[in-house]
């Protein structure tokens, strides 16, 4: 009986914590003034401007593999560029150098010298075409249909490359001198790792002595749908970078003719071992990075059942890391991912292969390391015949200060809420990789975010068939990167929270 007293009893307080913390639980969102159509600096996408972005897109600045790209293209949108914005290239404010023979670096000089600059970065190369005769509209044409923009970069990212331009020409022909300098960073190899680019950019930059007080690249959307228990648009804005690991495994054994086979072959060692790899994926490892603070941000929105599960990780922790394992897309968020990309062995029907070669992809979560994840494999595979080569490796990024105690984060926040006042904005990372990987010494505020919305169905449009972005979209973009600039304007200064600690 009095195990059932203290089981009830204790139910009861757990009862009453989760009911308290629930109703209790602080809001992280914002409420600035929104940006209107009818406001005098609202920048609408009028025909002038969506001509730009159509020209910008049939430049089919394609990048194949590091060091293969199309530079004649990438010489016509710089020399594009240069005409279509002549404000920006004509103000004695402005620093353009062409870095890397195509990447582009414009500063902007700020009136007020003391304060550090930051930087607004996005990239002029777009991944080769796919599946060509499925697309609505040619690949590389700029078609506008139904109210959207088709055409390989539109989301990715020449968007951002545009949008950006064009609320600093807007912003310079108003006669507008920011406050804090900026820089505009537009590699031209980003698409395959930015060696020539961005990293070219990273040097000149770090050979200056600047210090950048943040820097925003392309990054994750606002998401309409994206995340169950959430109605409202959600704005991602991811803090850090999954590292990445591909591994080489290669195992020897005396090949031979079919009729006569030993006992174990080198395809079954590799076999078994890449068996053990899928059947014991790396440790759990939600609630130790941005992915439970990318629920709490946003509890307080959540229709109840996800309400009372997110303001209460502390004790429902392990049943959303069990739930988030279940489906690839969540499980990316909670883990080091493991991805068997490749396996070769073999050259005849009856010949015994002596060599079996895989190849794995690790995508390694922000709290984990490129060594802990080889020492887990080690361990999984327990086999001295399977051998393991680093093909090639980074370690995830640092994680960018995020919270109402971060004013270069909320800064963000605040842009964002302008253009989607209805938007929960929450932090989240990256499963992908982008320029930033080459911006790293240069700032440890480093944002990645995309100002447009997107729906589950047009995922598979990014990197994929019948890429495009809404007129609408496009306009928001404009109008966040110019609200962000005049934003900047303000002083950065840190606003404490005391309910940060309890999370």
């Amino acid at each position: 009986m009095e195990v059932v007293r203290g089981f009830a009893l204790t139910l009861a307080v757990l009862t009453a914590v989760v009911v308290i913390r629930t109703v209790t639980f602080p809001s992280y969102q914002t409420s600035p003034p929104e940006c209107k159509t009818t406001d005098p600096d609202f920048i609408p996408a009028d025909k002038e401007r969506l001509a730009r972005f159509t020209s910008a897109i049939q430049f089919q600045t394609v990048s194949y593999e590091r060091g293969v790209g199309t530079p004649q293209e990438l010489a016509k949108i710089v020399q594009f560029i240069q005409e279509s914005f002549p404000t920006i290239h004509g103000s004695p404010m402005v620093r353009r150098d062409v870095v890397g023979n195509y990447s582009l670096l414009y500063r902007v000089e700020g009136s007020d010298a003391s304060l550090q600059p930051y930087m607004l970065a996005s990239h002029l190369d777009v991944v080769p075409i796919t599946e060509e005769a499925n697309w609505e509209a040619p690949p590389f044409s700029g078609q506008l249909k139904d109210g959207h923009i088709y055409g390989r970069g539109t989301i990715d990212a020449k968007h951002s490359l545009m949008g950006s331009l064009e609320a600093l020409e807007f912003l310079l022909s108003r006669g507008h001198q920011p406050k804090r300098t900026l820089y505009l960073a537009f590699g031209h190899d980003e698409e395959t790792g930015g060696h020539f680019g961005a990293k070219v950019i990273g040097d000149v930059l770090t050979q200056r002595g600047e210090k950048i007080a943040f820097i925003l690249d392309e990054g994750s959307p606002v998401g309409d749908g994206l995340a169950p228990g959430v109605s409202k648009l959600l704005a991602l804005v991811s803090v850090a970078e999954k590292g990445f690991l591909q591994l080489r495994l290669v195992v020897n054994e005396e090949g031979g003719h079919a009729s006569m086979p030993r006992s174990e072959s080198a395809i079954g060692i590799l076999s078994k071992a890449i068996s053990k790899l899928e059947d014991n994926p790396h440790p759990n490892m939600f609630g130790t990075g941005p992915e439970a603070r990318m629920m709490e941000y946003v509890a307080t929105e959540m229709t109840l059942p996800y309400r009372i599960l997110a303001s209460n990780l502390w004790l429902f922790s392990p049943l959303v890391a069990y739930v988030y394992s279940r489906k690839p897309q969540t499980n990316a968020f909670a883990r080091t991912t493991t991805a068997l990309t490749r396996f070769n062995a073999g050259v005849k029907d009856n010949v015994i292969s002596p060599e079996a070669v895989a190849v794995i992809d690790h995508r390694i979560h922000p709290m984990s390391s490129v060594e802990e994840v080889m020492e887990f494999d080690r361990k999984v595979i327990n086999d001295p015949r399977v051998k393991l080569n680093v093909i090639n490796n980074r370690p995830p990024s640092p994680t960018s200060p995020y919270g109402k105690d971060s004013p270069t984060y909320m800064m963000l926040q605040e842009t964002i809420q302008q253009i989607y006042p209805d938007a929960l904005v929450t932090p989240t990372f990256m499963v992908a990789n982008t320029d930033t990987r080459h911006y790293l010494n240069l700032s440890s505020a480093i944002y990645r975010f995309n100002p447009y919305v997107m729906t589950p169905s047009d995922l598979p449009r990014f990197h994929g068939v019948n890429e495009r972005i809404s007129v609408q979209n496009y306009e928001r973009v404009m109008n966040f990167y110019y609200h962000l600039i005049v934003n900047m304007d303000k002083p950065l200064e840190l606003k404490r929270h005391g309910h940060e600690d309890e999370l």
